[in-house]
């Protein structure tokens, strides 16, 4: 089979296009012929090696979320079928076309989730999900979310209002119109933002997830008292310094059907940025990497 890997961690070139043996299932797993994978900025972090991956292998295959086909099931699997229409998360290997996953990490895909929503629908949803969890988010509270453009920001705004809470939002001007649409009050990045925010939230911020970087995460130290409600999953350093929470994504697949659900009723809007094919997979990192961009960016080793 195809995928995209990398032998040493470096730039985005590090990432080429190799041909593996294809995975075969073990008991209690499925195989699944991947139509797509999602491009997160973990996977950046592994492939510069800023961040240990799960296994020691070479080449190191990415990607921790997709969706496809599946085409054989291993032993003792029960409640699918060979040709059952799936999405899910396992640590690493996703950037391929074909991945093996534990039956209990899918979900099955309904035919009004797009293939290419569907496979970055995991990451980004679930973390998320976990967030307005853990940061106790109710009605009556104001949230503040850095980057909510991107495809974690897009999902955690939806999430906070449909818990009952004010959101603020940074994001770029460009990006202002599109968090209004989502039910977010946009605010700037840069010199000021404490202010800016302190100006739309005169009742004070409850609460705080940071997916941007430094910057936001010391603004959050500014505006929210309870130190236990203000998480990030990017500046994880910073996090311990400041005695934040450093927040992983507790995925389960009760977790990531309650998302689809959630899309499927229309309660919950994903965004596309783009989808490339599997041997631009640099391409993408590229993408993701410029820190930018509205929603999520996918890789397509079959056609959708």
């Amino acid at each position: 089979m195809k995928a995209a890997a990398f032998y040493a961690p470096g730039p985005p070139e590090a990432l080429r296009l190799v041909e593996l043996r294809r995975p075969e299932p073990a008991p209690g797993e499925l195989r699944v012929r991947v139509r797509a994978a999602g491009v997160q900025p973990v996977d950046l972090a592994i492939r510069e090696g800023r961040m240990p991956p799960a296994v020691d292998a070479s080449p190191l295959v990415p990607g921790n979320e997709f969706a496809g086909v599946v085409d054989e099931l291993g032993p003792w699997v029960t409640g699918f079928a060979v040709g059952d229409e799936v999405l899910g998360f396992r640590v690493l290997g996703c950037y391929a076309e074909y991945v093996v996953v534990p039956a209990d990490q899918v979900v099955r895909r309904p035919a009004g989730l797009p293939w290419e929503i569907a496979g970055g629908l995991s990451g980004a949803g679930q973390t998320a999900h976990t967030a307005v969890e853990v940061l106790r988010l109710t009605a009556g509270d104001t949230v503040l979310i850095h980057a909510a453009a991107g495809a974690v920001g897009t999902v955690a705004v939806q999430l906070a209002r449909l818990a009952g809470a004010t959101v603020i939002g940074t994001a770029s001007p460009a990006n202002h119109d599109y968090l209004r649409s989502l039910g977010a009050v946009p605010v700037s990045y840069g010199s000021g933002l404490v202010d800016r925010v302190r100006a739309v939230a005169p009742g004070g911020v409850d609460a705080s997830l940071d997916a941007a970087g430094a910057d936001g995460l010391r603004a959050a130290v500014e505006l929210v008292g309870d130190r236990d409600r203000i998480a990030t999953i990017v500046a994880f350093e910073l996090a311990a310094q400041l005695g934040v929470r450093w927040l992983r994504s507790q995925r389960s697949a009760a977790r990531l059907a309650a998302l689809v659900d959630l899309y499927v009723r229309g309660r919950l809007r994903v965004q596309l940025r783009h989808a490339y094919p599997l041997e631009r997979a640099a391409d993408a990192h590229r993408d993701v990497g410029t820190g930018h961009g509205r929603g999520k960016v996918v890789l397509t080793p079959q056609p959708v």
